[in-house]
């Protein structure tokens, strides 16, 4: 395997557990309960530390197409969910999410920095690198 792509599935861990540790800080610590579009997000997140873990030990680079599907769809799930906290239009046909509100923000940093917004940035971050590393695995071929 090649220093880019080993560097890339480090990257793409360290994103990850960052992602991670995030999450459970604002759940376990700051006692924000997550509504079902977060949790759903964590279903998409978590396994990722493992998966990329592994294939950053075995030296395994073909995981890209497994985090490559795992962060698309955890990204659509976050801007979702960032759209129904942010437009108003979206807001009016969001499902109901249970005891926590979907539209609710515990955090608003600069306006616009939410918690779904911080998931959507750390799976963009993941999906182009998996794309990356997919283009690298095609050029050595």
């Amino acid at each position: 395997m090649t220093k880019k792509l080993e560097n890339s599935l480090l990257f793409m861990w360290v994103v990850s557990l960052i992602a991670t540790m995030g999450s459970l800080f604002f759940s376990e610590v700051q006692n924000y309960e997550p509504c079902k579009l977060c949790w759903i997000q964590r279903i998409f997140m978590y396994p990722l530390v493992i998966i990329i873990g592994v294939a950053y030990i075995q030296k395994n680079a073909r995981i890209a197409v497994t985090t490559a599907i795992f962060s698309c769809i955890g990204a659509c799930i976050a801007l979702y969910h960032y759209g129904i906290q942010k437009v108003p239009f979206l807001q009016d046909s969001a499902v109901s999410c249970g005891r926590v509100s979907c539209i609710g923000d515990y955090i608003n940093w600069l306006g616009f920095i939410t918690i779904p917004f911080l998931s959507l940035i750390a799976f963009i971050l993941i999906a182009a690198t998996s794309i990356f590393m997919l283009n690298v695995l095609k050029g050595e071929k």
